[in-house]
């Protein structure tokens, strides 16, 4: 994440969870979600990373190690880009991607 040779993305499923979780309770943010993700786009050189069609294809053919609909769409985003995935759960391991987590 601190290398500024690397790209970042952020799916545009991870704002959509957030937007969820922000109405439901379970997250606050110190700005509007709007201008959460505009400042990590600009600030920290995020790109959002869109959900296509061939990304939506794949999560029909993914068996069931994760039940979490947004975690699946990530990890069939990860598939059809060939792009590692930053996050702690482990579920993910059960699937053809790189995860990264160090802690």
């Amino acid at each position: 994440m601190e290398d500024i040779n690397n790209q970042k993305l952020i799916s545009i499923a991870s704002v959509w969870e957030m937007a969820i979780n922000l109405s439901k309770g379970k997250l606050t943010l110190s700005l509007p979600l709007e201008n959460y993700i505009t400042q990590k786009l600009h600030l920290e050189y995020f790109e959002l990373l869109p959900i296509q069609l061939n990304h939506l294809a794949i999560i029909s053919t993914l068996p069931f190690h994760h039940q979490d609909s947004f975690d699946r769409l990530l990890i069939a985003q990860a598939t059809v880009e060939n792009l590692p995935i930053l996050s702690i759960d482990v579920a993910f391991d059960a699937y053809k991607i790189n995860r990264i987590w160090n802690e």
